[in-house]
């Protein structure tokens, strides 16, 4: 990732923070409606996940700069995600998820340049948590 996408990132990310509960919800009810295999993976409150998911990525839209901060929390999620089941390919289905709540919560706001650098960053992040949590011993 460039500085400018991760500007970018960050610009983006200040203008879902007042929409955060939304932006939540749509990105679940997406995740339920790409792979409803999924939502049995989810067994508490899913607002709570929701804030939960919102926390997360902002702590790590907050920590591009300082990817180091964030690789070891990643891993150590991928690995405890494990053990709920999700798989490799469930990446893709989170990945496509959360674009498609990008583009609804930030709206023209979301060009082109910013579904690049998004796709980029979760890339990044997707990448080391496959390897964390499914990489051969």
């Amino acid at each position: 990732m460039t500085p400018q996408q991760i500007a970018l990132i960050q610009s983006n990310w200040a203008a879902v923070v007042p929409i955060q509960d939304t932006a939540a919800s749509l990105f679940y009810e997406r995740l339920f409606t790409l792979d409803p295999s999924v939502k049995p993976m989810f067994k508490g409150d899913i607002a709570s996940q929701g804030r939960k998911l919102m926390q997360a990525l902002g702590f790590i839209v907050g920590s591009l700069t300082r990817l180091d901060a964030v690789v070891p929390v990643a891993q150590d999620m991928a690995k405890r995600h494990v053990g709920y089941g999700v798989k490799p390919e469930h990446y893709d289905t989170v990945g496509a998820a959360l674009l498609w709540t990008l583009e609804q919560g930030l709206g023209p706001a979301f060009t082109g340049e910013a579904r690049e650098a998004w796709t980029a960053a979760y890339g990044t992040l997707a990448g080391v948590m496959k390897d964390a949590a499914y990489a051969p011993a």
